[in-house]
């Protein structure tokens, strides 16, 4: 699975899912890329599922591009906790999905789509691969 090798923090900041995406929204590196329709925090096991539905449908067919990456972390407290006593530790890695961003390229999108929590559309090289 995808997580940072080393990070200066820890613990991160929540942040707002404001606008959307302004750099990775064309298509960059291969002919096809699935392109996403609204905000969402990905978790690693997430880009995860949807790039093993991808491989495993084109078997060795081309190359595929991971275009997002998960290096924000995110915290959580234990189960019957009482409030306060600080931030929880770090449980996992999540990417912040911004509209308009593209998420993959190759073909077999439609697989890796249905992995996603959020609304996808597919766009091409030739269209430019940009938001609308």
């Amino acid at each position: 699975m995808l997580i940072p090798k080393r990070v200066k923090y820890r613990k991160m900041h929540r942040g707002r899912r404001q606008g959307i995406a302004t750099r990775g929204a064309t298509v960059a590196f291969g002919d096809f890329g699935l392109q996403a329709m609204e905000a969402a925090w990905m978790s690693n096991r997430q880009i995860e599922a949807a790039r093993r539905a991808m491989t495993r449908h084109v078997k060795r067919g081309g190359q595929i591009w991971i275009r997002v990456f998960p290096d924000k972390s995110i915290t959580k407290k234990p189960a019957e906790t009482r409030m306060g006593s600080g931030k929880g530790n770090p449980e996992g890695w999540i990417a912040v999905i911004k509209p308009g961003r593209v998420l993959f390229e190759k073909e077999a999108m439609k697989l890796a789509a249905a992995k996603l929590p959020i609304k996808t559309r597919f766009v091409s090289a030739a269209d430019g691969g940009g938001p609308r």
